[in-house]
């Protein structure tokens, strides 16, 4: 058999402390070169890089949140501000068309009050009472501008002229006017066309018809739907031929010699904001100042 050859090892105290100044000369060496300071300066910028990356990624997402919250509060801020700008613009502009309109309300009520033969005052409708004993409306004249009780007082609307009623209560700065779809209002008319006589009076609502009476029935043919009832003139209660009121229905009852006849005022009391009083006893001082 063949033997195991045993190779022995044996290191030297010289040869090991030479190995050793050996490697510490190369680890000298390298340091002395730098190689390790740039290899350390490399790991150590690429670190430091990704941290900043990662900082400025997190400051940039909130600033940006932040800045997106002030400029939403900017920004909402803003739309109030130009809604309130808008509204008060729309606000503007409907008050211009009111005063407009009511200029022309105007216009066309001074107009007729300094064409108009008698002594007459404009005056604005500034209450309504259908409660009280009359269906009251209150204007703002009174005795200190002349009126009377029993005045009677007309309005023009959409460039017609219309019977209102009369004054029954006056104040000093006020006075109350009974319209003519009261039912304590009669008002002796006319037929326009036909110049049949006959009562008209209210059946105490704004809204609802005034009636004609005391029309024969043997003029049913002279007449029709829509003509016009004027005032007769006569009492000197209301000025002749101010229009009260169309003809709405004719009803022929068997038992009464007369006709029921309904009337639709002239006059749509419930847009009614300006009236004129009237004094038939005085000439119109207007129509000189006009002249």
């Amino acid at each position: 058999m063949a033997q195991k050859v045993k190779v022995k090892f044996t290191l030297k105290i010289p040869e090991v402390v030479l190995a050793g100044l050996l490697l510490i000369s190369g680890i000298t060496l390298a340091f002395s070169s730098g190689r390790f300071i740039v290899d350390i300066n490399k790991v150590g910028f690429a670190a430091l890089s990704t941290i900043q990356k990662g900082l400025h990624a997190v400051t940039s997402t909130v600033t940006g949140t932040i800045n997106a919250i002030k400029e939403t509060a900017t920004l909402r801020k803003e739309y109030e501000e130009l809604t309130k700008k808008l509204e008060d613009y729309e606000f503007l502009q409907r008050n211009n068309t009111e005063i407009r309109k009511e200029n022309e309300r105007l216009k066309e009520l001074l107009g007729f009050a300094t064409d108009i033969a008698y002594k007459n005052y404009p005056a604005h409708i500034i209450a309504r009472d259908p409660d009280n004993l009359y269906s009251g409306i209150t204007i703002d004249k009174g005795a200190r501008s002349g009126i009377q009780k029993g005045m009677p007082v007309i309005a023009v609307q959409n460039g017609t002229v219309g019977v209102v009623g009369k004054v029954v209560t006056v104040g000093l700065g006020t006075c109350m006017v009974m319209p003519v779809y009261d039912t304590h209002c009669n008002i002796s008319a006319r037929i326009q066309n036909t110049r049949d006589i006959g009562l008209v009076s209210g059946n105490g609502s704004n809204t609802s018809s005034l009636a004609l009476k005391y029309i024969s029935k043997r003029d049913r043919d002279d007449f029709m739907h829509g003509d016009i009832v004027v005032t007769s003139g006569e009492n000197d209660n209301y000025m002749p031929d101010i229009p009260i009121g169309t003809i709405d229905s004719v009803e022929v009852v068997d038992y009464d010699s007369s006709l029921n006849i309904t009337l639709k005022p002239i006059i749509d009391f419930s847009r009614l904001e300006l009236v004129i009083v009237v004094d038939q006893t005085q000439e119109n001082d207007r129509q000189e100042d006009a002249q």
